[in-house]
């Protein structure tokens, strides 16, 4: 599946909505789990504001990337995050859009005010 790396440097990264565990069946609410390493899967809302827009992603991370205390608002950096294209047909209906994942979601308000102190 081709992958396309998200280059985040000038952009304006914020806490949309928490962490929320990512569930693989709505049904049985079965939790998504990583395929090669079985790491528990969270999805993170995030306000991304680069040249002049805004969009609402919501990135797929593992459970373990998550650090800081990520709530609305709180600024965050996204380590490694990748696009990918999908597609599926479901009765009939092709359907197709972009997934975002990261290998970190990480709180920069921690950051931020403990280097104001020093």
């Amino acid at each position: 599946m081709r992958q396309i790396p998200v280059d985040t440097s000038a952009a304006t990264v914020m806490v949309a909505q928490s962490p929320q565990p990512k569930v693989k069946d709505r049904r049985t609410g079965e939790r998504a789990m990583d395929a090669e390493t079985g790491a528990a899967l969270s999805t993170v809302g995030v306000m991304f504001a680069a040249n002049g827009e805004v969009e609402i992603l919501s990135v797929t991370v593992p459970e373990s990337g998550i650090s800081g205390d990520l709530v609305m608002g709180t600024p965050v950096a996204l380590t490694g995050l990748i696009a990918r294209p999908w597609e599926n047909e479901f009765n009939g209906q092709k359907r197709h859009g972009i997934a975002f994942r990261a290998v970190a979601v990480t709180s920069l308000a921690a950051g931020a005010s403990s280097s104001k102190a020093a």
